[in-house]
């Protein structure tokens, strides 16, 4: 249960974190009820993940990486629990497709925050914090072959906006020339940096409601980025800034121009360099 600064009741939250033979793989956020002021519903909000659970009296230690995915479905999981809207269809992560990663890709950089990291990474035996050198490891390889990663995803995004752009009458398309075409068409046909989906599991833009939006990731980064940098120019984590945060993105749901709504939190419509930097491309 989670409560609210005056001692309400704000909504429950659910988290199912290991591996089952019987548990769909990946990890994902979801309501069990949407919170609606029309009906009066709190919201009930779990998180789902499958990490490696420990034999009996084992520790249960979890990579960085599984860390940052813990951050990241909180993140979505503050999306819901924060939602304060009229109706259930337009509360909560009930977003566009390219705004709704937001939230969950800006809550993983507080993963490798001093602040939280002091909290929680230390020496299951000791005590001890993690080393700084080991800390300051981790911060230079996220920067790593990000160009690499940065191109792909790009690639990507564009072969996927290039299919969904066919006109209706057009005819039956042969698979690895309309990929070949369509990257060459944009300078992204690159033999050292393919595109990270062929078309024919592309499940994304397929059967995953990414048609024409793949472009959602590479976008979300941009506006994660400079999300966060606006934490960084004014005093980092605390409470006040965390508050302006949910009261200006995480609580308006879909009640809101999106773009509107980003420009009102960070003070001026997105801007790529805080992408870049964090990426070690600038």
């Amino acid at each position: 249960m989670f409560w609210i600064k005056d001692g309400s009741q704000l909504g429950l939250f659910y988290c199912d974190y290991y591996k089952r033979d019987n548990k769909d793989g990946g990890a994902w956020m979801d309501n069990l009820v949407p919170q609606s002021k029309l009906f009066g519903n709190k919201p009930v909000i779990y998180n789902v993940c499958n990490f490696t659970k420990p034999e009996a009296g084992k520790p249960a230690l979890i990579s960085f990486d599984d860390v940052t995915t813990m951050f990241h479905e909180f993140g979505h999981g503050l999306h819901g629990l924060f939602a304060n809207q009229q109706y259930s269809s337009l509360s909560g992560t009930n977003v566009a497709r390219d705004y709704v990663e937001f939230p969950s890709q800006f809550n993983e950089h507080w993963a490798s925050d001093p602040k939280v990291l002091k909290n929680y990474a230390v020496h299951y035996q000791t005590g001890a914090p993690m080393p700084q050198a080991l800390l300051d490891k981790i911060k230079k390889a996220s920067s790593f072959n990000q160009g690499h990663i940065f191109t792909e995803a790009l690639a990507a995004a564009d072969l996927d906006m290039q299919w969904h752009t066919i006109a209706a009458e057009a005819p039956l398309q042969d698979v690895d020339k309309f990929e070949a075409e369509a990257l060459k068409k944009t300078n992204l046909n690159l033999s050292y940096v393919p595109p990270r989906y062929r078309s024919s599991y592309f499940l994304h833009i397929w059967s995953n409601g990414y048609a024409a939006g793949y472009y959602a990731y590479s976008w979300t980064s941009m506006l994660e980025n400079d999300a966060f940098s606006w934490f960084q120019e004014n005093g980092g984590l605390s409470r006040a800034n965390g508050q302006r945060f949910r009261d200006l993105i995480l609580s308006k749901g879909n009640t809101e121009d999106l773009g509107k709504m980003f420009f009102n939190f960070r003070g001026h419509d997105p801007d790529i360099k805080p992408m870049l930097r964090k990426r070690g491309l600038l």
